[in-house]
């Protein structure tokens, strides 16, 4: 069964591409139609690349390595933040950073900044400053947690990334390409899917496109991570038993020992 129906991506607009002097050609193989200067996509195809973008996002989510969603845009940011954070993924629905991925190092150390500023709020260091001061620290604060708030738990490079417009998200698409990192992306008419390794052709335009696309394959990751969690208890289940089983023998064999040494006794005496 697919991840996402024909009907859902129809009734949320997913087929309407951008007008024809606007197109991209590359994206010729996922147009179905033109319909007043409009082009429309194919849907049928635009479910089996949801279903091959979230069997691989499942599968990514299952080995324990982390997915940035990015999606900056207003039509999408505030639903792909509710819906990520709910799977405990990393996401940027603020400015993209340059060099978020590239110089990740950097940005580590911006993080590790803010999680400063709050030990010294915690250990009373900010009460001691004068107000101005406390007043630039906290706006500093602010700053960095709308840019990177959402990346706080992130302590290395994520193993993929997903892309809401890789047209507005250029700097984040070449970062990652630069770097070997598999891009999965709503990809409209107006784009290049070239340098995309999973592309899922829909309008990236209209917030109730973006949220079919999106819960189909945030659906795929929560089953990678309960799946994965799943395993993990049933492992330490299975390590469990034979430690079990051994403690009732250890038992048995103290409880014989004394039996021996009496048996040795009465033969000492005889």
């Amino acid at each position: 069964m697919s991840r996402v129906s024909f009907e859902q991506l129809l009734e949320a607009g997913a087929q309407y591409g951008h007008l024809k002097r606007k197109w991209n050609p590359h994206m010729a193989p996922y147009i179905f139609a033109e319909k007043k200067g409009i082009h429309i996509l194919d849907l049928h195809k635009t479910v089996i690349k949801v279903d091959e973008a979230a069997a691989a996002l499942k599968q990514i989510a299952k080995s324990g390595k982390k997915i940035m969603f990015v999606a900056t845009k207003k039509q999408a940011k505030e639903a792909v933040a509710e819906r990520v954070k709910a799977v405990g993924m990393p996401y940027v629905t603020e400015r993209w950073s340059g060099g978020m991925l590239t110089n990740f190092a950097t940005i580590r150390k911006a993080v590790r900044k803010m999680s400063t500023i709050d030990k010294m709020e915690k250990d009373g260091t900010l009460a001691t400053m004068s107000k101005r001061e406390r007043l630039q620290v906290s706006r500093q604060r602010a700053k960095l947690e709308k840019n990177l708030g959402s990346i706080s738990d992130l302590t290395r490079i994520p193993a993929a990334i997903f892309i809401v417009d890789v047209m507005k998200e250029h700097i984040a698409l070449a970062e990652a390409k630069k770097l070997g990192i598999p891009v999965f992306a709503i990809v409209d008419t107006n784009s290049d899917p070239r340098d995309v390794d999973f592309v899922i052709p829909a309008n990236d335009d209209a917030t109730k496109s973006i949220v079919a696309v999106i819960d189909a394959v945030v659906g795929a990751v929560a089953e990678g991570l309960n799946e994965r969690k799943s395993e993990k208890a049933a492992s330490e289940k299975k390590e469990a038993a034979p430690a079990a089983e051994e403690a009732p023998a250890a038992e048995a064999k103290a409880e014989e020992a004394p039996a021996a040494d009496e048996a040795k006794d009465d033969k000492a005496e005889a």
